[in-house]
């Protein structure tokens, strides 16, 4: 099954993750960074699993992060 990995620490709040795929982002109202919904945590790396239909936005999502902290890795 694909995943989204999110290394949140370095996000820096530029919002392309949500314009790319709302359904699974959000910005946090905290601190200004990125929520991948939904993920579970492991040391400060979030990760959630998606369908196969989803996998192309959330490429998209990581292609256009600035600093390039989303990852999807499909098995």
């Amino acid at each position: 099954m694909p995943k989204i990995i999110h290394f949140r620490n370095n996000c820096i709040g530029c919002n392309v993750c949500v314009e790319h795929s709302s359904q699974h982002w959000e910005i946090s109202r905290e601190d200004g960074k990125s929520n991948l919904k939904g993920a579970e945590q492991k040391k400060g790396i979030y990760i959630l699993s998606i369908s196969a239909l989803e996998v192309e936005k959330s490429k998209q999502a990581a292609n256009d992060c600035p600093v390039k902290i989303i990852q999807v890795v499909e098995d």
